[in-house]
């Protein structure tokens, strides 16, 4: 058994992880441990791009759709707090050297589904890693924090009824014993738990099954999303996702016969049972999503990752329909945390798609993902240094975003 002390120890390497390490003082020590590598997290994966606040206007249209998306069972407080510090977050992200698609200067905004207008940016279809690199060479080159891969936590280290640190076990085997202060769990969701699912296949819950093992409060496990299109394929493994984007910038879907059979815009759920119910009227195992309507420059501009995979796959989506099926995609419940990411043990953090703080409701809103992990993993930070929290004052200035 090796021994550290460290101020902080955090669980995954993915946005939430990342960001909350960089919102931490550089005189804390920090470990952080991720179960693979580095860039196997589901942040990578994140195609879609992040929501951000547009204008005064658009505050009562992003909120409504939402807490719609989300069948009302959203907490609103958490809601207001992420929809505030959107602009502030970008800010973050632009400084950090992230980099969205932009247009004479300015920055694109596309649309998916359940979003009433555009307000998703962009870094073509792999916004994902745009962002988690980014914070990733950030934080590789923060000396106060140490990094471990191939490092799975296996329990967490308690005395007196709070948190102090994790145990934790290498690839080749060796134990470790990390005491921390303060400990943060952002390791991602449940995907491996399931045959089709566009996740990693580590990604199997350990923290969840860890926390009910001491009591500490989980919440609406059964609230998992089921992503209407990814790349119908035979061969076993994770599911290649076909970004809502492509829907919202005009992608359609087919029955067998080639006619529309739903609203593509509709909420994730809604759109996914939609597709079940067409593929046992039709008795396939996938429908057909077709590019037509999509012009040529923005297939090949907004979205290269997704042709080349389906090229690689033998479907050119600038020719031809594509198969789609649903599969398993993200998990709105978790580990309870408060509005600051605390869970109900002191000096236990959650955030991510590991926690659960209410934004989501029963379904994700698309695009929500990046900016909630990003949102309440600055906020763990903030309450592990004491500092006040506050709600951001909304900053439409030009050189704010």
């Amino acid at each position: 058994m090796t021994d550290y002390n460290v101020d902080v120890a955090i669980v995954g390497t993915g946005v939430a992880g990342l960001f909350c390490a960089l919102n931490l003082p550089a005189d804390k020590q920090i470990i952080m441990i991720t179960k693979s590598d580095l860039e196997s997290s589901d942040s990578f994966l994140a195609q879609g791009g992040i929501c951000v606040l547009r204008d005064e206007n658009d505050y009562d249209s992003y909120f409504n759709d939402t807490m719609k998306a989300g069948h009302y069972e959203n907490r609103q407080k958490s809601v207001d707090i992420m929809i505030r510090s959107s602009r502030s977050i970008i800010a973050d992200l632009v400084r950090y050297g992230v980099e969205f698609d932009k247009k004479d200067g300015e920055f694109l905004y596309t649309r998916e589904g359940a979003h009433s207008r555009p307000r998703i940016l962009f870094h073509e279809d792999i916004t994902g890693r745009e962002i988690t690199e980014k914070l990733l060479y950030q934080v590789k080159n923060r000396k106060n924090i140490t990094l471990y891969e191939y490092t799975t936590m296996t329990d967490l280290i308690i005395r007196h009824g709070h948190c102090a640190g994790i145990l934790a076990r290498s690839k080749e085997g060796s134990l470790l014993r990390i005491q921390a202060k303060d400990t943060v769990l952002a390791s991602g969701g449940i995907g491996g738990c399931y045959t089709h699912s566009t996740n990693f296949p580590h990604l199997t819950g350990d923290a969840l099954s860890i926390a009910k093992k001491h009591g500490i409060r989980l919440e609406h496990l059964d609230y998992v999303q089921i992503h209407p299109t990814t790349l119908y394929s035979k061969k076993p493994g994770r599911r290649f996702l076909i970004s809502e984007s492509v829907r919202g910038e005009g992608a359609v879907l087919y029955d067998k016969y080639g006619k529309r059979f739903v609203n593509e815009l509709l909420p994730r759920d809604v759109v996914t049972k939609a597709i079940r119910e067409q593929m046992e009227k039709d008795g396939t195992e996938h429908v057909w999503l077709s590019m037509e309507h999509i012009d040529r420059e923005t297939i090949l501009h907004h979205f290269p990752n997704i042709y080349r995979h389906c090229l690689e796959e033998g479907y050119d989506v600038l020719k031809e329909w594509i198969p789609v099926v649903p599969a398993q995609h993200y998990f709105m419940g978790g580990i309870w945390v408060d509005s600051d990411s605390r869970t109900s043990m002191e000096h236990l953090y959650a955030a991510g798609e590991t926690s659960c703080n209410g934004v989501h409701g029963a379904n994700r809103l698309a695009s929500n993902s990046l900016l909630e992990s990003l949102v309440f993993a600055k906020r763990a930070a903030r309450k592990i240094c004491g500092l006040r929290q506050t709600v951001d004052k909304i900053n439409f200035c030009r050189q704010a975003v």
